[in-house]
């Protein structure tokens, strides 16, 4: 293999590859991302044998041909090489020469024949797809990635739930202390469609979509296959395969309150600023803060026998009787940073009952609620 392209593209393609590399497999072709030189491209691709990335660039061949690289060193040095073409070599043994045009710069690399590399999973040509706006996937994910469940024996928590059904399409993730749930309207959809995403997937395709929307060249729209056990995700010039989690996600509609006791808008910078502040002085074990609504002012509170007490409040409009709930302020803060809204809708009704959590403003194309579970303190 032989062949010359410029340092961006090279270091672009490969570093949206590595991420799903196993670099920790018991099998070493895993931690390594296949090039493959021919026609008048480069194709980079990487699987952990769950995910999948591929993706194209031109290039000028001179030799076709493909070899399987370990990801985090190639990667490494494709950054040290000043900015330029870069050529790219390899024999037959597999050994493999890096190489800056222009300059005495350049690294070997021991490889893989590209005919060792596990082949990357296909949709059927009939598969059924979806076609939806980058903006609205990520946004999906932005307001919802924090409460999946990082417990990987629990599979069906360990995911998100992604439901398109006619015009909506929603999100949902619980780790069984909180749940998020993001839904949006998709004019003129018909579609249908319904798939667990395990949490590294949803990282890798976060970190898709927050490049395709900062790239001009790329296309606006995620498409979405189905096909089999997998999903295909066809954004910014990628294709990622995933998958997908065969389990029952929890019956999340009865965790969500159909409706509170009582209902009070808050400042959401203040309110995550404040809860910051009195979770310096909580137990670092539970980082229980104590709520009490009262009189026109949501009050805030922590104790701890080693750190001592703490006390601000937020002013809200609320008149009625004092109530206190103690919760896990991370969870409270993980809410609140995910939503950009001016003021948040903190929906309560007893001591022992969850939170609920909307933004202040209604929205006839958006739904977001979030629910947090208390805690005794």
């Amino acid at each position: 293999m032989d062949l010359v392209l410029p340092k961006k593209d090279l270091q672009k393609l490969v570093q949206r590859c590595q991420g799903v590399a196993d670099k920790k497999s018991a099998n070493p072709v895993l931690g390594n991302v296949l090039l493959t030189a021919e026609g008048n491209a480069l194709r980079v691709a990487a699987t952990d044998l769950y995910l999948s990335a591929s993706g194209q660039v031109n290039a000028e061949i001179a030799r076709s041909g493909s070899i399987a690289l370990p990801a985090k060193d190639l990667f490494e040095r494709i950054k040290a090489m000043p900015d330029g073409p870069v050529q790219i070599i390899a024999n037959e043994s597999a050994q493999t020469t890096l190489k800056a045009v222009g300059s005495p710069r350049r690294y070997t690399l021991h490889g893989i024949p590209g005919g060792e590399f596990p082949a990357l999973p296909k949709p059927a040509a009939d598969a059924p797809s979806l076609e939806l706006p980058v903006d609205h996937l990520a946004l999906l994910m932005a307001r919802t990635h924090f409460s999946i469940s990082s417990d990987e024996t629990r599979p069906h928590v360990n995911s998100a739930l992604f439901e398109w059904a006619g015009d909506r399409i929603r999100m949902v993730t619980t780790d069984g202390h909180r749940l998020s749930k993001m839904e949006i309207t998709v004019s003129g959809s018909s579609a249908t469609a319904t798939m667990l995403i395990p949490l590294k997937a949803i990282s890798e395709l976060r970190k898709l979509t927050d490049e395709a929307k900062n790239d001009r060249d790329s296309s606006p729209n995620v498409r979405i296959t189905q096909s089999g056990p997998n999903a295909y995700f066809t954004l910014a010039g990628m294709q990622f395969s995933v998958k997908l989690v065969d389990a029952q996600f929890p019956p999340y509609q009865q965790v969500i309150p159909a409706a509170t006791d009582r209902t009070v808008r808050a400042p959401r910078a203040q309110l995550a600023e404040t809860l910051k502040a009195i979770k310096i002085a909580a137990n670092d074990r539970t980082g229980g803060v104590k709520l009490t609504l009262a009189q026109n002012a949501l009050r805030i509170t922590s104790e701890s026998p080693e750190s001592g007490n703490a006390f601000d409040e937020v002013p809200v409009d609320y008149v009625g009787p004092e109530l206190t709930i103690g919760f896990n302020a991370l969870y409270f803060l993980d809410v609140l940073g995910a939503v950009d809204d001016e003021e948040v809708a903190l929906g309560i009704s007893g001591e022992l009952d969850p939170a609920v959590i909307r933004p202040a403003a209604e929205s006839d194309t958006q739904s977001y609620v979030a629910v947090v579970m208390p805690m005794r303190i």
